[in-house]
């Protein structure tokens, strides 16, 4: 593919966040003024909206509006950008619900939804439940963000289509995440499995596809973006693996303990299990899923990972699915500055430290 001249426009993906979070905040603030005027729980959108201005990558909003410029898209991108604001709603859905399933206490270096709320009114139960129901409200909210976007018909049955495929994927990749303690820990293929679904999918090629889809893109451009998208998404969740074991809590924005408490089987978990002797095969089955796991137990973990040289292999599979990205993208039939752009957000995922 021929390299973008000097004189190419870029695409600003700084700009590009900042018309996302704008359109997410202006949406919170018709959604707070309806609680106002009908006397509802200001908590409701209040929450979401912390959740959302607490930071995150906006990753999803960002490729989607690269797949439309990837698919050729053109004119006022602004009905894009709204549907890239649904896109990160529906996230907020699937955040605060996994911060449940996982019982962690903070992301992004707040409390999580249902810490906060079970923290102001003194009631473990009752925080997990409103947040919930405001996991339940963000997800409807993304739907209406979606549908008030400006779409023509026949343009938002095609986006729905793939919206909902997407769906259906990361709530089953998610509930695959939630039964691999029940596999063997060495099975790293069930681990892969989550990963497709739960991640490379849902983060990286059903975004891209969403942007295509309002570029009105043929099935090949999608095949296309697909083989950028898989080995990126799974590189990027490999990477995430890692920083969840070896990040540091101030930058990645959640204890460092959480993963390993909860026992993720992890792709680095199972590589270090099919190596590990019998003496580091005992000390992963006693410290892994070890509610009281303390940062000694994590360092001897650390120390399996490291000798076993799982650290190691993750760190080879995340160069290998970036370089394979890098190379479909090659040959993708996108203009200069979308696979510019697609490139920048692709080291930064797999570069990244939180």
């Amino acid at each position: 593919m021929t390299a973008p001249s000097t004189s190419a426009p870029t695409i600003d993906l700084t700009a590009v966040r900042s018309r996302v979070d704008q359109a997410l905040y202006d949406f919170l603030d018709t959604k707070t003024r309806h609680a106002k005027e009908h006397a509802l729980p200001l908590e409701v959108p209040e929450a979401v909206r912390d959740f959302l201005s607490a930071g995150g990558k906006r990753l999803r909003p960002l490729l989607c509006v690269l797949g439309w410029h990837a698919a050729g898209g053109h004119g006022d991108e602004a009905v894009v950008i709204r549907t890239a604001a649904a896109l990160e709603i529906f996230h907020a859905f699937c955040l605060i619900h996994d911060d449940i399933m996982d019982n962690s206490a903070t992301r992004r270096g707040c409390p999580t939804v249902h810490r906060m709320i079970a923290h102001r009114h003194g009631h473990d139960h009752l925080g997990t439940s409103a947040a919930i129901l405001i996991g339940d409200m963000t997800l409807a909210w993304s739907d209406e963000l979606l549908n008030c976007a400006g779409h023509p018909p026949h343009r938002l049955a095609a986006l729905r289509h793939v919206i909902d495929v997407m769906r259906q994927e990361v709530i089953y990749g998610q509930y695959l995440d939630l039964m691999t303690p029940l596999a063997p820990l060495t099975d790293h293929q069930a681990a892969l499995r989550v990963i497709r679904f739960k991640t490379a999918k849902y983060t990286v090629e059903r975004p891209l596809h969403c942007g295509a889809a309002l570029a009105d893109a043929e099935p090949q451009v999608h095949t296309a973006l697909s083989r950028f998208a898989l080995p990126l998404g799974e590189a990027f969740q490999l990477r995430d693996d890692l920083l969840g074991v070896y990040g540091r809590p101030d930058t990645t924005g959640k204890p460092v303990l959480d993963d390993l408490r909860e026992g993720k089987h992890t792709v680095l978990i199972a590589l270090a299990a099919q190596r590990a002797d019998t003496v580091q095969l005992r000390l992963l089955d006693s410290l892994l899923g070890a509610a009281d796991l303390d940062q000694e137990g994590a360092a001897r973990i650390r120390a399996v990972l490291d000798a076993t040289g799982a650290r190691a292999a993750v760190e080879g599979m995340i160069a290998a699915r970036y370089a394979q990205a890098l190379t479909a993208l090659e040959t993708t039939p996108c203009p200069p500055p979308a696979a510019a752009a697609l490139r920048h957000l692709a080291a930064r995922a797999v570069e990244r430290t939180s």
